[in-house]
């Protein structure tokens, strides 16, 4: 996978597309939850900044040459041990937003060859630096469908409640 895969404006308009994913939905909306066991829209938000705080630690790792096998986490205990849900979306937001920016510094810097270097995943899979990039691009892309269907489930939650 060359430079030319990695389009940096995408993974940039990651952050607009969640902006326009809760737009208009209330602090009740974003911190609702079908069950104790489901996320939140904002624990899906704490969710994507965790795991884009993991990427920009992979990023580096690739980039320095390391042979240390890139880290894993466990999404459900990050989300519940940081109380994601007592948070504020837009908050959480900033710091995605920030990292997405910093990180895209960064990746204007590189070179065709840095694009191409490689680590090897939590599965132990040999990955590029761009497949990774590639591969948060579609992890956002999943998570907005799941703020969807969260919202969808939240509406539906409302309707039943308001029914007489």
């Amino acid at each position: 996978m060359s430079l030319a895969s990695v389009n940096i404006d995408t993974y940039l308009h990651t952050y607009e597309q969640l902006q326009e994913a809760i737009e208009g939905l209330s602090d009740e909306q974003l911190k609702w939850k079908a069950t104790d066991a489901q996320w939140s829209v904002t624990e899906v938000l704490a969710h994507l900044a965790d795991h884009n705080i993991v990427v920009s630690f992979r990023i580096r790792e690739v980039l320095s040459g390391s042979e240390v096998r890139l880290p894993a986490f466990s999404q459900d205990p990050w989300v519940a041990g940081q109380k994601a849900n007592e948070g504020k979306a837009s908050d959480i937001l900033d710091i995605f937003r920030n990292l997405l920016i910093y990180n895209s510094l960064l990746f204007r810097r590189l070179t065709v060859e840095d694009w191409n270097k490689t680590g090897v995943n939590f599965k132990g899979e040999t990955v590029t630096l761009a497949a990774i990039i590639q591969s948060f691009i579609a992890h956002v892309q999943v998570h907005l469908a799941q703020i969807s269907r969260i919202k969808q489930g939240e509406s539906s939650s409302q309707n039943s409640s308001c029914a007489i």
